[in-house]
């Protein structure tokens, strides 16, 4: 299990760096347009790490807790940044 951790966190850290950025430097109003943006950059960057760490064992379930854990982060920071644009007026 470590070995496959190796690859799929700095997706996940990728992920919330990327999602705080949003939250910290996009109005609120505009930040939903760039969480796409962000995924697509994270599955990129997923196949990336994939290409430079060759090990063949275990690819799929790589990349799917990669690309998994960086839509669960990007959507709870969506939803995060919903109520605080909805309270906000």
């Amino acid at each position: 299990m470590a070995s496959k951790l190796r690859t799929v966190i700095p997706i996940w850290g990728f992920a919330v760096v990327v999602a705080v950025a949003i939250g910290v430097f996009v109005p609120t109003d505009e930040a939903i347009r760039w969480m796409p943006i962000a995924m697509a950059v994270a599955v990129l960057l997923t196949f990336v790490v994939q290409i430079v760490f060759v090990q063949q064992h275990g690819l799929v379930d790589r990349v799917m807790l990669s690309i998994g854990g960086a839509i669960l982060i990007l959507a709870v920071a969506t939803g995060i940044l919903g109520i605080v644009g909805s309270a906000g007026g």
